[in-house]
Order: structure tokens, then sequence, then C-alpha cells
């Protein structure tokens, strides 16, 4: 079995009710988290997309490069399977713009313990040991088979699909990696990390 190509997405598309303002805009690394994250993404894989909605179109110079939500599923999936329809037949990297904390050392860690003979390789804290869907390699079967689950009424949550699928978890060597940031104190929170992380 030879390994799928790995696209990268960053989801861009959420509407960041609980932040008050487009998590993706926000400046952690002194450019907006989601060119922080796609440019990660461009390091490590083939090709790279933002995930987005339709009246983001605009903010968005390089149309190549963006994946429209087609709006047929709820919640994250509405990005994935997006993606999926764009392209399914190829492995995806999935990050979400609230992991503030990602880094280069954490995406390469996940794709070389990538097994590409499960459904999907997934980072999860060692406190928690549960799938981080937005932080994960989902392979094409994955996809493939969410449309079917989704169709067949079982829910929306993207973290639930993994938990009753065979994946592989991979452990980040910093849990802080995984770290969401979705509310204004958790983004000062976060600010704060990279704070102490340039002082050491």
């Amino acid at each position: 079995m030879n390994k799928t190509q790995l696209y990268g997405l960053v989801l861009a598309g959420g509407k960041s009710t609980r932040m008050g303002t487009d998590k993706g805009a926000i400046t952690y690394h002194n450019i907006p988290q989601r060119e922080y994250l796609y440019n990660l993404l461009s390091t490590v894989c083939d090709s790279t997309f933002y995930s987005i909605r339709e009246d983001q179109k605009q903010e968005f110079a390089n149309q190549e490069r963006v994946i429209v939500d087609e709006n047929k599923f709820k919640g994250p999936y509405n990005g994935l399977l997006s993606a999926y329809n764009t392209n399914s037949n190829v492995a995806w990297l999935i990050l979400a713009c609230d992991l503030p904390l990602i880094d280069l050392t954490a995406l390469q860690q996940l794709i070389k313990e990538r097994d590409y003979t499960k459904l999907a390789t997934a980072f999860a804290t060692k406190e928690s040991k549960l799938p981080e869907p937005l932080c994960a390699i989902w392979e094409p079967e994955a996809l493939k088979i969410s449309k079917a689950y989704l169709n067949a009424g079982n829910g929306s949550c993207p973290r639930k699909f993994l938990i009753n699928s065979d994946i592989k978890l991979v452990y980040p060597e910093q849990d802080t990696v995984l770290l969401n940031a979705n509310s204004k104190e958790e983004y000062k929170a976060a600010l704060q990390k990279i704070e102490e992380q340039v002082i050491k």
C-alpha cells in the first residue's frame, strides 16, 4: 500500500462566536493566525488550502488556494467534506484556527507517526486520551465513511466519529501545543504562554 499525498487544510470558516472576533485573523505570531497555520502546513504538506465561507472570498487574494464551504453538513465537517469533495484521493491534515501553540515540531511528529493503514492519525493529550479531530490527518477512506456516517443521522461531531473508528493516537511531546483558544480569556492565556516561550 502506498502512502497517499498529504494536503493541508486550515479551517478558517468558523463564526468564532465565543471569541467575538474572527479567530483566523487574530495575531499570535506577528501575522494572522490562519496565515501562520497555512505557512506551517505548506512546509510539511504537498499542497495547502484555506477552508472558508462564501462571504470570506474577498479576503483571500489567491483564490486557487481556498475551498469554499458547500454547506452540506454541520460544524467542522462542513470544511472537511468540502475539501474531500474537491479532492477525494488525498489525505488531509486538518488544523483549526483555535490552536495558537501548534508548531512545526509538533506537525513533523504527527506526520512521522502517521499510520496510513488506519482511518486517521490524530493528536491527543496524555490527560484526555481523546482524539483532536481538528489537529489530525484524515485518510481518504475516513472522509468517505464520514459522509455515510452523517447521512445516517449519527450526529455531526468529528471527535465522536474518530473515537468509534480505527485510528492511531499520537501524543505530542508538549500537551500545550493542543491548547484551544476559543474565548478572550483563553486568548490571553495563549499569549502569556507564547511570551514565556520567547523568554526561554
